[in-house]
């Protein structure tokens, strides 16, 4: 005998039936040219389409109108390329950029040396300058390559304890950032740094930013 049972309750998503139904293109319509309030956003990014969708994903966080909290919980889900975008796209506020980069940055122990050649090339300059303490030289020479990369993040991974002296031989030799003021400062405090390297760095620096070196880095100004 056949006993009928009682269906299942539906689980509540927060969305209306008309909700579920909805697609990839009018989503991205409705983002591009209506003028959706900040609870349908957030609906919409509960979505399955939203879940499965890169360009979803990516159209919510661009948003300008979508609510911090939901754009915050969408990066947290995005394709490490995703991030990219995202860390670069002009309409994206700084908070968020600045979001996308730090789970960026958490990824790169756990993603592949192609990804993080690709990365060192074209990502932000935050992201390239922690990619300047990779163990690869390739990865290093890359990273500084990258437009992005500006003198005071080079300086900082010169600091770094996990400067390695591959960075450190990778900047003595490039022709942009070894003529850095700061940058050869930054040399002449790092143990890694050759001795002939250190000797005409410190030739080329005025008294004042010789006396900022370390007298135990062994490259003082002769007098």
């Amino acid at each position: 005998m056949l006993v009928a049972r009682e269906p299942e309750a539906p689980v509540d998503s927060g969305l209306s039936a008309a909700d579920r139904f909805w697609d990839e293109d009018s989503i991205l319509a409705l983002l591009q040219r209506a003028d959706p309030a900040p609870d349908l956003i957030e609906k919409l990014s509960k979505t399955e389409v939203a879940s499965k969708s890169r360009k979803v994903k990516l159209a919510i966080v661009a948003y300008p109108k979508t609510p911090r909290y939901v754009s915050l919980s969408v990066i947290r889900h995005l394709f490490t390329f995703d991030l990219m975008r995202v860390a670069l796209m002009p309409e994206v506020p700084g908070d968020l950029k600045i979001a996308a980069e730090q789970v960026l940055i958490h990824r790169l122990e756990t993603i592949s040396a192609g990804e993080k050649l690709s990365l060192a090339r074209r990502a932000s300059g935050r992201v390239a300058g922690q990619l300047l303490l990779d163990a690869e030289l390739r990865i290093i020479r890359a990273a500084l390559e990258n437009p992005r990369l500006t003198e005071a993040l080079v300086t900082k991974s010169l600091l770094h304890h996990e400067a390695s002296a591959a960075l450190v031989q990778a900047v003595c030799v490039h022709c942009k950032w070894s003529l850095r003021r700061e940058i050869r400062i930054a040399l002449l405090r790092n143990q890694h740094t050759p001795p002939e390297h250190a000797v005409e760095f410190a030739k080329f620096l005025p008294d004042d930013g010789v006396g900022e070196i370390p007298q135990h880095s062994g490259c003082q100004k002769e007098r």
